[in-house]
Protein backbone atom coordinates (compact mmCIF):
# COMPACT_ATOMS: atom_id res chain seq x y z
CA UNK A 1 0.00 0.00 0.00
CA UNK A 2 1.51 3.47 -1.15
CA UNK A 3 1.68 6.17 1.09
CA UNK A 4 1.33 9.94 0.10
CA UNK A 5 4.50 12.53 0.68
CA UNK A 6 2.11 13.95 2.95
CA UNK A 7 2.00 10.84 4.97
CA UNK A 8 5.62 10.47 4.67
CA UNK A 9 6.16 14.03 6.38
CA UNK A 10 3.56 13.74 9.23
CA UNK A 11 5.44 9.99 10.29
CA UNK A 12 9.37 12.07 9.94
CA UNK A 13 10.92 13.34 13.45
CA UNK A 14 14.74 14.78 12.64
CA UNK A 15 16.80 15.55 15.64
CA UNK A 16 19.38 16.20 17.64
CA UNK A 17 20.85 15.37 21.05
CA UNK A 18 23.39 18.37 22.31
CA UNK A 19 24.78 18.14 25.98
CA UNK A 20 28.37 19.05 27.19
CA UNK A 21 30.89 16.27 27.20
CA UNK A 22 30.35 13.14 29.41
CA UNK A 23 26.43 14.00 29.89
CA UNK A 24 25.62 10.64 28.69
CA UNK A 25 24.77 11.71 25.34
CA UNK A 26 26.36 8.35 23.42
CA UNK A 27 24.79 6.21 25.98
CA UNK A 28 21.07 7.79 25.13
CA UNK A 29 21.66 7.54 21.38
CA UNK A 30 22.47 3.65 21.90
CA UNK A 31 19.16 3.51 24.09
CA UNK A 32 17.16 5.20 21.74
CA UNK A 33 18.50 3.23 19.23
CA UNK A 34 17.50 -0.08 21.12
CA UNK A 35 13.76 0.81 21.55
CA UNK A 36 13.59 1.25 17.41
CA UNK A 37 15.36 -2.17 17.05
CA UNK A 38 18.13 -0.41 15.20
CA UNK A 39 20.81 -2.45 17.66
CA UNK A 40 19.88 -5.51 19.65
CA UNK A 41 22.26 -4.50 22.15
CA UNK A 42 24.20 -1.37 23.46
CA UNK A 43 27.76 -1.23 24.90
CA UNK A 44 29.29 1.63 27.28
CA UNK A 45 31.67 3.75 25.20
CA UNK A 46 34.34 3.22 27.36
CA UNK A 47 33.75 -0.25 27.76
CA UNK A 48 36.96 -0.71 25.64
CA UNK A 49 37.92 -3.81 27.97
CA UNK A 50 35.03 -6.00 26.21
CA UNK A 51 35.97 -4.48 22.85
CA UNK A 52 32.77 -2.80 22.75
CA UNK A 53 31.97 0.92 21.35
CA UNK A 54 29.30 2.69 20.85
CA UNK A 55 27.39 2.38 17.36
CA UNK A 56 27.34 6.48 16.45
CA UNK A 57 31.03 6.22 16.89
CA UNK A 58 33.25 5.06 14.20
CA UNK A 59 36.43 6.61 13.65
CA UNK A 60 39.65 5.54 15.55
CA UNK A 61 39.90 8.68 17.27
CA UNK A 62 36.54 8.16 18.77
CA UNK A 63 37.10 4.80 19.94
CA UNK A 64 39.94 5.42 21.55
CA UNK A 65 39.04 8.33 23.71
CA UNK A 66 35.62 7.90 24.39
CA UNK A 67 33.71 10.86 22.36
CA UNK A 68 31.88 11.92 19.35
CA UNK A 69 34.10 14.03 16.78
CA UNK A 70 32.15 13.83 13.44
CA UNK A 71 28.33 13.59 12.95
CA UNK A 72 26.42 10.62 11.83
CA UNK A 73 22.93 9.70 11.20
CA UNK A 74 20.89 7.44 12.27
CA UNK A 75 17.50 7.11 11.08
CA UNK A 76 15.25 4.17 12.54
CA UNK A 77 11.39 3.13 13.00
CA UNK A 78 9.30 3.77 16.34
CA UNK A 79 5.69 3.08 16.70
CA UNK A 80 4.74 3.74 13.11
CA UNK A 81 7.14 7.30 12.95
CA UNK A 82 10.53 7.49 11.23
CA UNK A 83 13.28 9.13 13.12
CA UNK A 84 16.36 10.66 12.26
CA UNK A 85 18.77 10.84 15.09
CA UNK A 86 21.91 13.17 14.05
CA UNK A 87 24.62 12.38 16.23
CA UNK A 88 26.81 15.26 16.86
CA UNK A 89 30.15 15.91 18.54
CA UNK A 90 29.77 17.08 21.79
CA UNK A 91 33.46 17.96 22.63
CA UNK A 92 33.93 21.68 21.87
CA UNK A 93 37.12 20.82 19.86
CA UNK A 94 34.89 19.78 17.25
CA UNK A 95 31.77 21.97 17.83
CA UNK A 96 31.67 23.90 13.96
CA UNK A 97 30.85 20.39 13.16
CA UNK A 98 27.38 20.41 15.28
CA UNK A 99 26.71 24.12 14.62
CA UNK A 100 26.50 23.44 10.38
CA UNK A 101 24.31 20.05 11.83
CA UNK A 102 21.90 21.91 13.62
CA UNK A 103 20.71 23.35 10.71
CA UNK A 104 19.73 20.24 9.46
CA UNK A 105 17.12 19.13 12.50
CA UNK A 106 13.55 20.18 13.49
CA UNK A 107 14.14 19.84 16.98
CA UNK A 108 16.85 18.90 19.52
CA UNK A 109 17.01 17.04 22.42
CA UNK A 110 18.99 18.94 25.54
CA UNK A 111 20.82 16.15 27.34
CA UNK A 112 21.67 17.59 31.50
CA UNK A 113 23.75 16.23 34.22
CA UNK A 114 22.00 15.96 37.22
CA UNK A 115 24.77 16.69 39.28
CA UNK A 116 26.36 19.47 36.83
CA UNK A 117 23.47 21.21 35.81
CA UNK A 118 24.07 23.61 32.59
CA UNK A 119 27.36 23.69 31.69
CA UNK A 120 29.50 25.20 28.65
CA UNK A 121 28.83 23.24 25.51
CA UNK A 122 25.46 22.78 26.47
CA UNK A 123 25.17 26.65 26.54
CA UNK A 124 27.04 27.50 23.42
CA UNK A 125 25.17 24.69 21.47
CA UNK A 126 21.48 26.05 22.89
CA UNK A 127 22.25 29.65 21.64
CA UNK A 128 22.56 28.39 18.47
CA UNK A 129 19.17 26.23 18.65
CA UNK A 130 17.36 29.45 19.76
CA UNK A 131 18.74 31.56 16.88
CA UNK A 132 17.38 29.14 14.36
CA UNK A 133 14.13 29.09 16.18
CA UNK A 134 14.64 24.98 17.29
CA UNK A 135 12.13 23.40 19.41
CA UNK A 136 14.45 22.27 22.53
CA UNK A 137 13.14 19.36 24.87
CA UNK A 138 15.22 18.48 28.64
CA UNK A 139 15.99 15.38 29.64
CA UNK A 140 17.67 15.48 32.97
CA UNK A 141 19.97 12.36 33.46
CA UNK A 142 22.13 10.23 35.64
CA UNK A 143 19.13 10.58 38.75
CA UNK A 144 20.49 7.42 40.32
CA UNK A 145 23.32 9.32 41.07
CA UNK A 146 23.30 12.00 44.05
CA UNK A 147 22.68 15.18 42.30
CA UNK A 148 21.27 19.21 42.62
CA UNK A 149 17.63 19.15 43.59
CA UNK A 150 15.16 19.27 40.67
CA UNK A 151 13.70 22.36 41.46
CA UNK A 152 17.46 23.97 41.25
CA UNK A 153 18.43 22.45 38.15
CA UNK A 154 14.90 24.13 36.37
CA UNK A 155 15.85 27.57 38.06
CA UNK A 156 19.56 26.68 36.45
CA UNK A 157 18.02 26.41 33.13
CA UNK A 158 15.88 29.29 33.56
CA UNK A 159 18.90 31.47 34.99
CA UNK A 160 21.58 29.73 32.37
CA UNK A 161 19.69 29.77 29.26
CA UNK A 162 16.59 31.94 29.94
CA UNK A 163 13.85 29.43 28.78
CA UNK A 164 11.00 27.89 30.87
CA UNK A 165 10.67 24.35 31.69
CA UNK A 166 7.20 22.13 32.17
CA UNK A 167 8.26 19.11 33.78
CA UNK A 168 6.24 16.19 32.26
CA UNK A 169 7.37 13.71 34.60
CA UNK A 170 8.97 14.53 38.22
CA UNK A 171 11.77 12.02 40.15
CA UNK A 172 11.09 10.78 43.62
CA UNK A 173 14.22 10.53 45.21
CA UNK A 174 17.61 10.43 44.22
CA UNK A 175 21.01 8.46 44.28
CA UNK A 176 20.64 5.84 46.32
CA UNK A 177 17.13 7.01 47.51
CA UNK A 178 16.07 7.42 44.16
CA UNK A 179 12.83 4.98 43.87
CA UNK A 180 11.26 6.08 40.59
CA UNK A 181 9.45 9.27 38.56
CA UNK A 182 5.83 10.24 38.84
CA UNK A 183 3.72 11.07 35.64
CA UNK A 184 2.11 14.38 35.63
CA UNK A 185 -0.24 13.61 32.55
CA UNK A 186 -1.42 10.12 34.08
CA UNK A 187 -1.09 11.04 37.96
CA UNK A 188 1.11 7.83 38.12
CA UNK A 189 4.15 6.66 39.56
CA UNK A 190 6.90 4.65 38.02
CA UNK A 191 9.16 2.46 40.43
CA UNK A 192 12.55 2.96 38.94
CA UNK A 193 14.19 -0.61 38.18
CA UNK A 194 17.53 -0.34 36.45
CA UNK A 195 18.57 -3.00 33.46
CA UNK A 196 21.72 -4.14 32.19
CA UNK A 197 23.24 -0.92 30.12
CA UNK A 198 22.47 -3.72 26.94
CA UNK A 199 19.24 -4.55 27.75
CA UNK A 200 15.95 -2.91 26.97
CA UNK A 201 14.69 -5.80 29.55
CA UNK A 202 12.62 -5.63 32.25
CA UNK A 203 9.42 -5.12 33.96
CA UNK A 204 7.98 -1.20 34.32
CA UNK A 205 5.94 -1.02 37.80
CA UNK A 206 2.87 1.51 37.60
CA UNK A 207 1.04 2.58 40.05
CA UNK A 208 -2.17 5.69 40.37
CA UNK A 209 -0.52 8.39 43.36
CA UNK A 210 -3.40 7.77 45.17
CA UNK A 211 -2.74 3.85 45.62
CA UNK A 212 -2.13 2.49 48.96
CA UNK A 213 1.03 0.66 47.64
CA UNK A 214 2.88 4.02 47.29
CA UNK A 215 3.34 4.16 50.67
CA UNK A 216 4.76 0.68 50.87
CA UNK A 217 7.57 1.37 47.50
CA UNK A 218 8.73 4.65 48.29
CA UNK A 219 8.07 5.59 51.44
CA UNK A 220 6.31 8.14 53.21
CA UNK A 221 8.73 10.84 53.19
CA UNK A 222 9.40 10.79 49.91
CA UNK A 223 5.74 10.58 49.39
CA UNK A 224 5.02 13.46 51.24
CA UNK A 225 7.78 15.29 49.56
CA UNK A 226 6.58 14.28 46.03
CA UNK A 227 2.94 15.56 47.45
CA UNK A 228 4.72 19.41 48.11
CA UNK A 229 6.32 19.36 44.76
CA UNK A 230 3.37 18.10 42.59
CA UNK A 231 1.55 20.92 44.20
CA UNK A 232 4.08 23.50 43.91
CA UNK A 233 4.44 22.34 40.50
CA UNK A 234 0.80 22.74 39.95
CA UNK A 235 0.47 26.59 41.47
CA UNK A 236 3.60 27.66 40.58
CA UNK A 237 5.21 25.79 37.26
CA UNK A 238 4.51 27.01 34.02
CA UNK A 239 1.69 24.93 32.17
CA UNK A 240 2.17 22.99 29.39
CA UNK A 241 1.69 24.90 25.67
CA UNK A 242 2.81 23.27 22.70
CA UNK A 243 2.81 26.65 20.58
CA UNK A 244 5.17 27.57 23.18
CA UNK A 245 7.27 24.34 23.05
CA UNK A 246 7.55 24.84 18.56
CA UNK A 247 8.04 28.66 19.41
CA UNK A 248 11.51 27.88 21.64
CA UNK A 249 9.94 29.62 24.54
CA UNK A 250 9.42 26.55 26.94
CA UNK A 251 10.82 22.93 26.87
CA UNK A 252 9.67 19.86 28.21
CA UNK A 253 11.10 18.12 30.70
CA UNK A 254 12.05 14.96 31.80
CA UNK A 255 14.33 12.85 34.50
CA UNK A 256 15.39 9.56 34.01
CA UNK A 257 19.05 7.60 33.86
CA UNK A 258 19.98 6.71 30.61
CA UNK A 259 22.57 4.11 31.77
CA UNK A 260 20.12 2.30 34.06
CA UNK A 261 18.04 2.29 31.06
CA UNK A 262 15.24 4.07 33.36
CA UNK A 263 12.90 6.80 31.87
CA UNK A 264 14.05 6.64 27.99
CA UNK A 265 11.19 4.63 26.74
CA UNK A 266 8.67 7.40 28.32
CA UNK A 267 10.53 9.98 27.16
CA UNK A 268 10.57 8.77 23.96
CA UNK A 269 6.60 8.13 23.50
CA UNK A 270 6.20 11.54 24.70
CA UNK A 271 8.53 12.65 22.17
CA UNK A 272 7.18 11.33 18.58
CA UNK A 273 3.99 12.69 19.96
CA UNK A 274 5.30 16.42 20.62
CA UNK A 275 8.17 16.70 18.18
CA UNK A 276 8.10 18.61 15.20
CA UNK A 277 7.69 17.49 11.79
CA UNK A 278 9.45 18.37 8.78
CA UNK A 279 9.24 21.96 8.39
CA UNK A 280 10.39 24.48 5.35
CA UNK A 281 13.73 25.49 5.47
CA UNK A 282 15.46 28.49 4.22
CA UNK A 283 17.71 28.16 1.05
CA UNK A 284 19.19 31.68 -1.59
CA UNK A 285 15.79 31.63 -2.97
CA UNK A 286 13.71 31.46 -0.28
CA UNK A 287 12.33 28.90 2.03
CA UNK A 288 11.46 25.48 0.63
CA UNK A 289 9.16 23.37 2.05
CA UNK A 290 9.62 19.13 1.82
CA UNK A 291 6.14 18.45 0.10
CA UNK A 292 7.50 21.07 -2.65
CA UNK A 293 7.64 19.00 -6.39
CA UNK A 294 11.20 20.43 -6.85
CA UNK A 295 12.57 19.71 -3.27
CA UNK A 296 14.98 16.25 -3.57
CA UNK A 297 16.90 16.64 0.47
CA UNK A 298 18.47 18.90 2.72
CA UNK A 299 22.11 18.46 2.22
CA UNK A 300 24.00 19.81 5.61
CA UNK A 301 27.17 18.41 5.60
CA UNK A 302 30.07 16.86 2.33
CA UNK A 303 32.75 15.04 4.12
CA UNK A 304 35.59 13.57 2.25
CA UNK A 305 38.70 11.91 2.66
CA UNK A 306 37.96 10.03 5.96
CA UNK A 307 39.66 6.82 5.13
Amino acid sequence: MSTSIADEIEKRRTFAIISHPDAGKTTLTEKLLLYGGAIHTAGAVKASKASRHATSDWMEMEKQRGISVTTSVMQFPYKGNELNLIDTPGHQDFSEDTYRTLAAVDSAVMLIDCVKGVETQTKKLFTVCRMRGIPIFTFINKLDREGRHPLELIEDIENSLGMRSCPMNWPIGMGREFKGIYERSTQEVVLFQGTKHGSKEGTTTRMKLGDPAVVEAIGQTLLDQLNEDIEMLDIAGDPFDAARVVAGDLSPMYFGSAMSNFGVEPFLDSFVGLAPKPGPKPTADGERSPDDERFSGFIFKIQANMN
